[in-house]
């Protein structure tokens, strides 16, 4: 996922490559006016960004942390490792 600059002018010209890259590649858009950021494009959550406030609100009722997540995380990272040959049959 690519965060990059375009300018309106540039926006208007590529407006369905910009569209497809956001759409499959999750490219992130800034777009500019007269060199000033002027808006954002960026894939669709499919529901509206939380507010700061209901981030924090989420964080403090989430209970108490799990200890052991951030191990379970790294031992799953570590057990994925990519086929040898991924062209083959199984």
């Amino acid at each position: 996922m690519a965060e990059i600059r375009i300018s309106s002018t540039e926006l208007a010209r590529t407006i369905g490559d910009v569209l497809g890259r956001i759409r499959f590649r999750r490219d992130t858009f800034i777009v500019e006016k007269n060199g000033k950021p002027v808006a954002v494009l960026a894939p669709y959550a499919g529901k509206r960004p939380m507010r700061l406030a209901e981030a924090l609100r989420a964080w403090c009722e989430a209970g108490v942390p799990d200890v052991d997540f951030a191990d379970l995380l790294e031992k799953i990272g570590s057990d994925d490792k990519p086929p040898e040959d991924p062209w083959e049959s199984r």
